[in-house]
């Protein structure tokens, strides 16, 4: 099988928001990026449907090794969760539905035609494709005339409609939220990975997080110590 390499990334900011996933395939000397986006979205959809379009684009049965900053996906194709969701008619258990189905199952089946090797990368840690596809998902996300999302809009819209955002609240590293993808303690959603755009940093500030974990329903925020950078001086 023709060895392929895969980078992907995705983005809404904020989340759920504008989105857009980056995509860079690489197959010897051959090269090709790819981008899109929607008007309302989640990131943790961008970053699955991110590997989608990296799979769909290849022609012929490959054996890839797909790349990914978001623990969230590396983990639910390698751990199993999807599998098991998938088996319980996509039910995460007895009370709960496995959150964004229709991505995963094109994913799945995806993954049945082609020879697929998950890898997890750190985000912004200077990964030149990893930061390529960063670029590629945010200039998509901010691109005009976004089409919808349609399996969010089925899947969300409903909860969102005649409801008030709740306040942004936030919870430390006590809380033992460390990963992208655990439950929110106050209300168990995934939380996600989400970088401030701009952050400003106080006279004599000695460290800054460069990223910190969301809730996208209860908007509680984690700030954890491995996102704990020390600043410059």
């Amino acid at each position: 099988m023709t060895e392929v390499t895969i980078y992907t990334d995705g983005a809404a900011e904020p989340n759920p928001g504008p989105g857009g996933y980056g995509v860079v395939l690489i197959c010897g000397e051959h090269r090709k990026e790819l981008r899109g986006g929607f008007a309302r979205t989640t990131n943790n959809r961008m970053e699955i449907l991110a590997a989608i379009k990296g799979l769909e684009a290849l022609k012929a049965r490959c054996k890839v090794r797909l790349h990914s900053d978001s623990q969230y996906l590396v983990n639910a194709m390698t751990k199993g969760w999807v599998s098991r969701w998938r088996a319980n008619g996509w039910q995460r258990n007895r009370h709960e539905k496995a959150v964004n189905p229709d991505l995963w199952e094109r994913l799945v089946t995806l993954c049945e035609t082609h020879q697929v090797e998950f890898v997890w990368v750190r985000g912004h840690a200077g990964n030149r494709e990893n930061e390529r596809c960063d670029e590629l998902a945010v200039q998509a996300s901010e691109e005009g005339n976004l089409p919808a999302d349609e399996g969010y809009r089925e899947q969300f819209q409903p909860q969102e409609e005649g409801r008030q955002r709740p306040p942004i609240t936030e919870a430390y590293s006590t809380a033992k939220i460390t990963q992208e993808g655990q439950p929110c303690r106050k209300c168990s959603t995934p939380v996600v990975k989400r970088a401030p755009r701009h952050q400003k940093r106080k006279s004599g500030q000695s460290y800054y997080y460069e990223y910190y974990l969301y809730c996208p329903k209860c908007r509680t925020l984690y700030m954890i110590e491995d996102a704990k950078r020390p600043c410059s001086r």
